[in-house]
């Protein structure tokens, strides 16, 4: 069973940095071949992709995120990063990790708010 934990979120004024961390848990899958990706939810809005990583490394960036965000993840920790850089009040949402694609299981969020 997949579990997921989201944490790193907070308060952060536009132009600020803030790294979230993704703690991933079950036996029966094996983290390293997996595809991994962040999404956000803005409230009243959808849920949206913004960032992945593949098995093997490579990244990819929706067109709102690119150049501010890495994303990154640890196979020993079975971890998923994404450092958010230069933040934007739109920026503001509840930030999920999950596989790429998603499945139907996922964690509670962080959220960050961009604020003046």
């Amino acid at each position: 069973q997949l579990k997921l934990v989201e944490s790193g979120g907070g308060l952060v004024q536009p132009g600020g940095s803030l790294r979230l961390s993704c703690a991933t848990e079950g036996s029966s899958f094996d983290f390293s071949l997996e595809h991994w990706a962040w999404y956000r939810r803005p409230i009243g809005k959808e849920r949206e992709w913004i960032a992945s990583i593949l098995s093997s490394g490579t990244t990819a960036y929706s067109d709102s995120v690119k150049g501010r965000f890495t994303i990154s993840k640890d196979n020993g920790k079975r971890t998923v990063q994404l450092l958010m850089d230069n933040l934007k009040l739109d920026d503001t949402a509840v930030y999920y990790c999950n596989r790429l694609p998603s499945g139907d299981i996922w964690g509670q969020g962080t959220q960050v708010t961009v604020s003046l």
